[in-house]
């Protein structure tokens, strides 16, 4: 009988089931998406329940995909960073903040009032943030007092799931390392951050390996999801890392960046990489003993979608008429536009900036507009914009680590013409893997073998992935993207003291709808 492992991938938009054999084949795939709901500009949220149904139906459909064999394992990959509470039953308390929720800048902020911020980057491996679980928890503490006082566990996506399909609370320590609670180096959370912010670490799932056999599927599970009882759950990680996992980048100084909702560029490492100006943070790997020293944007295939809504009806019509995606009719626009954009610079700072800046108050900007922009341009220069940021992050990491190459992930990798930008800002070859798409389901696949023992160590990743493509980058447009980087960096300093102006244009006149 064949064996089979199942791979979960908890995204943002939804989720992806997929069925490996042990050999490393894809044998059968199905996504279902789900919501998030956003509020008050900088508010996200997701209905867990969500989540869950997610997982029980697409398990429900890649099972009906195949003829015979069974599932020995099942392990994740999930979104990170958010904060969802549950009572001592797993009831969800209220909806789970995820991680593009920034409405925590206050609890950020006294975080770093409590503690000195260089001693928090070192014990985290992280800044104090918003983007982080422990200043979404205060959050909950400080205005939702009843749920935080109910709270018995906060969970992230995965966590949630585990709990559903074993009854067991825990986390690993790549999601763990998320939450800016944890030692980084000691794995263990950290007693010093919970005393002087004042949070209960009871109220932490226990921590394990991403490889532990975290419980088997009950009884009760098994007939919501459509498996077997007693199947072994091994406990898998948040995306950052699963995606390094995925991407091959399993031994120190090998690099990845991840093109989806978000976007990061990340490289693997033997320990912490302490960025003097905490411009990077760090993750824990799900290989032990390794790190994923990360830089992570907010918007990146989430800017690309908002631009289609707002500026691509036109598109949007053609690719229907011909059977087309819409993304392939843009392709072919921003092809036809020389790079820099005519001088439009796009800052994709529409729900806030983490890495490299670390400003929840960062707006979205074009500059550079004039009567001969068109709509070609102004898709161009969101690409590009994208990819500059990205290329800012790389360069920091570049200042501690030599690369030779950096693999390439994600829906964005679909695109040969943002795939030469990349290669172009980047200044470095983009190997892109034929499983572009799929990287943390991968991930997630390897990570379940190696906890039942069947893979001897993640080396038979390899098995997995092959590269598709190698894009190598063209000098002369390399001087040309340097030239416009430095005004693209400029730009977003210039603007700082606008972005404080205007958020506080913004808060002052919430719920005000008189005109003037």
């Amino acid at each position: 009988m064949k064996k089979y492992l199942l791979a979960h991938d908890l995204g943002t938009s939804g989720n992806k089931a997929t069925l490996f054999s042990v050999d490393g084949e894809i044998v059968a795939s199905a996504t279902y998406s789900y919501d998030v709901k956003w509020y008050n500009n900088l508010w996200a949220e997701q209905n867990p329940k969500d989540w869950y149904r997610a997982v029980c139906e697409t398990t429900k459909e890649v099972l009906n995909k195949v003829v015979d064999g069974e599932v020995i394992g099942i392990s994740f990959s999930g979104q990170m960073m958010g904060c969802l509470c549950v009572d001592k039953n797993g009831k969800p308390l209220a909806d789970s903040i995820i991680w593009a929720d920034m409405r925590s800048e206050e609890e950020a902020d006294f975080i770093k009032n409590q503690i000195d911020e260089n001693s928090f980057y070192h014990i985290t491996g992280h800044r104090a943030s918003a983007s982080n679980s422990l200043a979404k928890l205060l959050w909950i503490k400080n205005n939702k007092e009843d749920i935080y006082n109910n709270t018995y566990k906060m969970l992230n996506a995965k966590d949630y799931i585990i709990f559903k399909l074993t009854g067991n609370f825990v986390t690993d320590y790549s999601d763990a390392s998320g939450t800016n609670l944890l030692d980084l180096t000691a794995l263990k959370w950290s007693e010093e951050i919970a005393t002087k912010v004042g949070i209960n670490l009871n109220k932490m799932p226990d921590l394990k390996k991403s490889t532990d056999i975290v419980g088997y599927i009950t009884e009760a599970a098994a007939k919501e999801i459509g498996l077997e009882v007693d199947i072994p759950v091994i406990c898998g990680g948040g995306d950052g890392s699963m995606a390094a996992v995925g991407a091959g980048c399993i031994s120190s100084g090998t690099a990845f960046s991840s093109i989806g909702t978000s976007g990061w560029n990340a490289i693997t490492t033997n320990v912490p990489i302490y960025d003097s100006g905490m411009r990077t943070f760090n993750f824990v790997h799900i290989v032990p003993g390794k790190y994923v020293p990360c830089g992570t944007m907010q918007t990146v295939g989430a800017a690309i979608s908002w631009m289609i809504e707002q500026f691509a009806d036109l598109e949007k019509s053609i690719a229907k008429d011909k059977g087309e995606s819409v993304y392939t009719i843009i392709e072919d626009l921003i092809s036809q536009v020389k790079i820099g954009s005519n001088g439009v610079i796009f800052l994709p700072y529409l729900q806030g900036e983490r890495s490299p800046w670390w400003n929840s108050k960062a707006k979205g900007s074009f500059i550079g507009l004039t009567m001969t922009t068109d709509h070609k341009i102004i898709f161009r220069s969101v690409y590009e914009g994208i990819a500059m940021n990205l290329g800012i992050i790389l360069d920091i990491m570049g200042e501690t680590q030599n690369l030779d190459y950096i693999v390439l992930t994600g829906g964005g990798a679909r695109s040969a013409t943002w795939c030469q930008i990349f290669a172009d800002i980047y200044n470095i070859p983009i190997h892109v893997p034929s499983n572009m798409e799929i990287t943390t389901s991968v991930g997630a696949a390897v990570t379940a073998g190696v906890g039942l023992g069947i893979y001897e160590n993640f080396e038979v990743v390899n098995r997995f992935i092959k590269i598709d493509r190698v894009i190598k980058p063209n000098i002369e447009n390399v001087n040309r993207y340097k030239k416009l980087k430095k005004i693209f960096v400029n730009s977003y300093k210039t603007l700082e003291n606008i972005y404080e102006d205007l958020t506080e244009f913004m808060e002052g006149n919430i719920g005000n709808t008189n005109e003037e």
